[in-house]
């Protein structure tokens, strides 16, 4: 069930109409949120929430008995237990295929030949987030930044919060533990906040990131030899891809959230403003020559992410330094399309790192937002990609 489907518009609307009935007394608020939350999760595959089971039961009691005991070496080996388990279920899933294969190699280059063994399972959605999110809470007890919470199902909803559960954003239990346990209070200026990042969420994905993946796709699914030109600008248009693909995700997550009266963490903060590597990291989770420098270093590196294989890396680098070509038709025709798919982005994220606000087109005046909103209604409506395509993250 994808943010940028039929399907979830209509489980939101019923969850949120569920939501506005029930109350935060006798929690039955968020016992509504835990069961909606599975059944979310469960409508890609059922057998994934066994997964989601173990480590709401591994961590919730590995928190407790942290928390409880005062020697050290007790609240070591009850951490201990909670990271390996944790990640021994995320190596086996989601790198057993990749080490096989590796070994195999290393065999083949002493003349050994093997055949790897690769287990026919699926690649449980969003494991690597609710992990690294159940592990967080066990580390914070442990640190003795929070204490554990002495209800399963709060925890339990922690663990499986729809919005972000698949993709992210990777919460801290002290930051949104609390927000379960405490009555939320909604209003209806958190209700337009979240219609806003909705609506700019979708966007970022299905007329921007979906949209560049027709780009894109082609140019890394070709053989070489390889236009240099394309190469980069289908490298500069993966940049933005990847961008309003993880960007629109968490935005998205972020809205439904803010309806809810949940404040979910920014994980995106205008990133290809940052001036160093540094501060990209800090800006992706959470001057202009050297942004442009900054930019060119990360685009570089998505080249080598996106490519299928180092031979690809390699034959694509070599393009850019020996086969490079400014004047072509459809060189030209490839660029103006990446402008017109990222022009509205640039344009707005602009507007919000000048303002330092990345809420700016919502407190603007009601001209401002008539036209944005009309513009952007216009490029989803008669433009937008259509077919749901998956989010990126869904893969890690």
């Amino acid at each position: 069930m994808l943010f940028n489907s039929i399907q979830f518009g209509a489980f939101f609307i019923i969850v949120f109409c569920l939501y506005l009935a029930l109350r935060h007394k006798f929690k039955w608020q968020n016992r509504m949120l835990l069961v909606a939350s599975y059944i979310f999760y469960g409508s890609w595959d059922w057998r994934f929430l066994s997964l989601i089971f173990i480590s709401t039961i591994l961590d919730y009691f590995c928190g407790i008995k942290i928390h409880k005991s005062t020697e050290l070496h007790i609240r070591k080996r009850f951490l201990f237990l909670s990271i390996f388990i944790n990640l021994s279920i995320l190596g086996f899933f989601k790198y057993f295929g990749f080490f096989t294969s590796s070994l195999a190699d290393l065999f083949s280059l002493f003349g050994l030949l093997i055949q790897p063994y690769f287990l026919k399972v699926i690649l449980p959605i969003g494991i690597s987030f609710y992990t690294f999110q159940t592990m967080s809470y066990t580390i914070d007890i442990y640190r003795k930044q929070m204490q554990p919470t002495s209800n399963f199902l709060d925890f339990a909803l922690f663990v499986a919060f729809f919005p972000q559960l698949v993709a992210g954003p990777i919460e801290r239990a002290r930051h949104l533990l609390p927000q379960i346990l405490s009555p939320r209070k909604l209003s209806l200026d958190k209700f337009y906040e979240g219609c806003y990042l909705l609506f700019w969420g979708l966007f970022m994905k299905v007329f921007v990131a979906d949209n560049l993946a027709t780009i894109v796709n082609p140019i890394f699914a070709a053989g070489a030899p390889y236009s240099g030109t394309e190469v980069l600008l289908a490298s500069y248009a993966f940049a933005f891809q990847i961008l309003c693909d993880f960007a629109g995700y968490s935005t998205i997550a972020r809205g439904l959230g803010k309806c809810m009266g949940f404040d979910i963490m920014v994980n995106f903060n205008l990133p290809y403003f940052a001036a160093n590597p540094s501060e990209f990291w800090q800006r992706w989770h959470g001057s202009s020559v050297r942004i442009g420098f900054s930019f060119q270093l990360v685009c570089l590196g998505y080249l080598i992410f996106r490519a299928s294989s180092i031979t690809q890396t390699y034959n694509m680098l070599i393009s850019i330094l020996t086969n490079f070509q400014l004047h072509s038709v459809g060189l030209e025709h490839m660029a103006s399309q990446i402008v017109f798919y990222i022009g509205v982005l640039v344009v707005v994220q602009i507007v919000q790192y000048c303002k330092n606000d990345q809420m700016i087109i919502l407190k603007s005046n009601i001209l401002v937002k008539a036209i944005f909103y009309c513009i952007c209604f216009y490029l989803l409506i008669m433009f937008g990609a259509g077919g749901g395509q998956e989010f990126i993250y869904f893969q890690f």
